[in-house]
């Protein structure tokens, strides 16, 4: 990067400015910094700035005002735009404007980087069709521009400030908890704890204490008190994922949370009260666990208040390219080597892939690839089974179980029957992976 680049920096927050100065020297550029839109204008006029950094939600004239003026007298000079506060309106508003990138507070130093070499090199992170409608690629490190994935965008911006419980609904490995966390940090209390929770992880025995804490001498073991998660949860957000494996007496003890924002601790007598927003998750099927009694139907309404489903892979093809961008970019990095090239080949290939594993399998393939690949990933370079026929072409006559068990024998196939890589490249356990290839 040419260290003779000046860089502005606008925040209220001196604390924040001093780490943007120390993050700009150690990149080699000349920051200038101010707390106030005035004094940005100040040196604008009287200085060769080469890019802005700007803060959006300042006291007196904030960030989107800057960028207002610099569209109509500086607009030759990139904006990249930080925020604590994001929502889909604002970064719509300042990207029509012309600031090139968004990066949401907190960031790490890498994050700051690679946002700033978009801005200085690829000049643009968004798409704007004829009609000047901002297609936003990049939601709080959710990767998407088709339809399904702006659809999102919004309802995750709508749904960020209520407190309502959210159902998020989808496969294994489109990223459920990405989902919650961009509810919770986008939110209007992002500074309050954010805990997850995987329902499924943790033994049943071990649940309902974990979840709601225990008091000391409530079973053997019990040697201290302990909170539970919902307590660590109090004024935050609680996600739970895999939400569809809670117990029976779980699911008693979630209903009595949703209804009377209050934990019982194992061993107590009396409930703490609680402000906790629940978010779950889940890849099962609610309804049909409740037509089979195994899920309980007013505890399924109580969380249930917003669905968000997520998109499989197989249904936004236009984001794969997308994302074997952004996962050969990171992993090339790590690996201290150039991006790969894939060749046109490939690319139809990986396109016309199902992705049963969704964006968890896309990752670990291109992580791999990263690894084993030198220079240009060639038809050679991919796994058998990714070059076989897709569903579409089996034969119609079989169950959807018989696809399935076909599909991870491929799998196990091409793995040589490493059951733990096979899990991986699915996006399920090696439990689950058991228990699928014991049906019939």
């Amino acid at each position: 990067m040419n260290n003779k680049l000046s860089v502005l920096l606008v925040d209220d927050s001196r604390d924040m400015l001093e780490l943007l100065r120390r993050n700009m020297n150690a990149m080699g550029l000349n920051p200038f910094a101010t707390e106030s839109v005035v004094d940005a204008i100040d040196i604008l006029e009287n200085t060769e700035i080469d890019l802005v950094i700007t803060d959006l939600n300042m006291p007196g004239i904030g960030g989107l005002q800057l960028v207002k003026y610099m569209s109509q007298h500086f607009s030759s000079i990139p904006i990249l735009v930080i925020t604590g506060y994001p929502n889909v309106e604002d970064a719509v508003e300042v990207m029509k404007l012309g600031a090139l990138e968004y990066l949401i507070k907190p960031f790490t130093f890498d994050e700051l980087q690679s946002s700033i070499d978009k801005v200085l090199t690829n000049r643009s992170i968004s798409v704007v069709d004829d009609s000047e409608e901002v297609i936003i690629e990049s939601f709080h490190g959710i990767i998407g521009k088709s339809e399904p994935m702006q659809k999102l965008f919004r309802t995750i911006d709508r749904t960020k400030n209520n407190k309502a419980s959210v159902l998020i609904t989808g496969e294994s490995g489109t990223g459920k908890e990405m989902v919650a966390r961009a509810i919770h940090y986008n939110s209007s209390f992002s500074s309050s704890p954010f805990v997850p929770v995987n329902v499924g992880a943790i033994p049943e025995q071990l649940l309902e204490s974990e979840l709601f804490g225990h008091l000391k001498g409530a079973f053997t073991g019990a040697i201290t008190n302990r909170v539970g998660f919902f307590q660590a949860a109090d004024g935050g957000t609680i996600f739970l994922d895999e939400i569809g494996n809670s117990s029976p007496a779980v699911q008693a003890k979630l209903l009595r949370v949703t209804q009377e924002k209050e934990v019982t601790m194992l061993g107590a007598t009396k409930p703490q009260k609680v402000s906790v927003r629940i978010i779950s998750a889940t890849n099962s099927n609610l309804e049909e666990m409740i037509w089979k009694n195994l899920f309980r139907e007013d505890l399924f309404y109580r969380l249930n208040v917003i669905t968000i489903h997520i998109p499989p892979l197989r249904e936004r093809k236009d984001d794969i390219q997308l994302l074997i961008n952004f996962f050969n970019k990171k992993f090339s990095k790590e690996s201290n080597k150039k991006p790969l090239k894939f060749s046109s080949k490939v690319l139809s290939l990986l396109k016309a892939y199902s992705w049963p594993g969704n964006i968890r399998e896309l990752e670990n393939f291109i992580h791999r690839i990263v690894i084993m690949s030198d220079v240009k990933v060639e038809v050679e370079d991919i796994p058998s089974h990714m070059k076989m026929a897709s569903p579409a072409t089996y034969n119609l006559t079989e169950t959807l179980s018989q696809v399935e068990k076909k599909h991870i024998e491929k799998v196990l196939n091409s793995v040589n029957d490493n059951k733990t890589k096979a899990a991986e490249i699915l996006g399920i356990d090696r439990k689950t992976l058991r228990e699928k290839l014991k049906r019939d």
